[in-house]
């Protein structure tokens, strides 16, 4: 059946028992290959691999033939994907600055959306997305791949349930070395390091209080390497959470691979590092009254888990967490350190969460996949 524009969004449909979310991975970059695609075997309950957009013919031809998909578009058929009836949603991992643009266009085809974070270049960028997915009534879910990932959860559980007393200071790192001429490093495509791996710590401040920040502080840093002509290499911040308390992290493109978390309550300390990778296990480090405990987790996929749960999402029409209001959130934040690094003052903030934090409820695991030979992509890493 035809899908008709703007008449019959998805969320008002209704799914067959058993009925499986046929998916569009947009862009076929390193992310898609290493993670996003393959993670469809792992999510095969209840979603389908059926489209591909790349403006990479050898992409489309050699990965379609891979995981055997046979609709294959390239970027100017993007509007013919989305009114073709063969999708129902579609995973963007685009450059961040044709998020917008992609989840709009879905969003008037009454397609559903998950999104790469960050979720756009600008807050008002967001606001936009998000309404768009108001007006034609389809899901819209940021990617957090940590909100359903075990390490992660438990973290929240520990302090939630006051393993650690009172949540005072929260530390937190993620630095990688990305190779010169990557997307990231490049200011047109709305990347830099804030953008790019800061955003995992600003969400990780804000899931852990449970909170969030009512004034930031920014500085920005870089040396003479050629690689950040025209980004930041190393952002360092501060936030002020309800309470008086405080949270600092940093992230660099120029530094040695690695993130870590640490939150310090009135009674203990709880520590995480590796604290975001999704190829590497991560690992956790509780200590109360002198005694230490440490859990290592088991590698995962997270990306499936991700499909499993915005599919569910879309089959029982329930609003997704992390929606678009996330990611709203955290660009709002964003904004705000890169206008406190310009004008050399804290900014005031003062936006309200609006829905449920992710609570281990939804850990989903699933088994880490094998890495994949890549077609015409690399790694942004050094």
């Amino acid at each position: 059946m035809t899908r008709q524009r703007n008449k019959i969004p998805d969320s008002n449909r209704k799914f067959k028992s058993g009925r499986k979310i046929r998916y569009a991975v947009v862009g076929l970059g390193y992310i898609s290959q290493v993670a996003v695609l393959p993670a469809f075997a792992n999510a095969h309950e209840n979603s389908e691999l059926v489209a591909l957009v790349s403006g990479d013919p050898r992409k489309l031809d050699k990965l379609g033939k891979k995981y055997r998909v046979k609709n294959k578009y390239s970027y100017d058929q993007y509007a013919d994907c989305l009114k073709s009836g063969e999708v129902d949603a579609v995973f963007i991992a685009l450059p961040n600055n044709m998020h917008r643009r992609y989840t709009e266009s879905a969003a008037e085809a009454g397609v559903h959306v998950l999104c790469e974070k960050p979720m756009a270049n600008t807050a008002a960028e967001c606001e936009s997305m998000i309404e768009a997915a108001r007006r034609a009534k389809i899901k819209l879910m940021i990617a957090y791949r940590l909100h359903f990932e075990k390490a992660n959860l438990s973290a929240v559980e520990a302090i939630r349930k006051g393993k650690i007393g009172e949540p005072r200071i929260f530390r937190s790192t993620f630095c990688m070395q990305v190779a010169a001429g990557n997307n990231r490093v490049q200011r047109d495509r709305g990347s830099g390091p804030l953008h790019d791996v800061g955003v995992y710590c600003i969400n990780a401040a804000r899931y852990l209080f449970r909170a969030e920040p009512q004034e930031v502080f920014a500085f920005g840093a870089r040396s003479n390497d050629h690689r950040f002509a025209e980004v930041d290499e190393m952002i360092a911040a501060l936030m002020r959470f309800p309470g008086d308390r405080l949270a600092s992290f940093s992230c660099s493109f120029g530094a040695q691979g690695g993130s870590s978390v640490e939150v310090l309550g009135t009674k203990g300390v709880l520590k995480m590092c590796p604290a975001f990778e999704f190829t590497e296990v991560l690992k956790s480090e509780l200590t109360v009254n002198g005694k230490t405990t440490r859990t290592t987790f088991g590698n995962s996929d997270h990306f499936a888990a991700q499909f499993l749960y915005f599919s569910n999402c879309i089959l029982k029409n329930i609003e997704p967490e992390p929606n678009g209001a996330e990611g709203l959130q955290d660009m709002r934040i964003i904004d705000a350190l890169l206008e406190s690094r310009e004008q050399g003052r804290p900014i005031a903030l003062s936006f309200p969460h609006t829905g449920p934090r992710p609570t281990m409820q939804q850990e989903i695991h699933k088994p880490a996949v094998k890495n994949p030979q890549l077609v015409r992509a690399k790694s942004p890493a050094k």
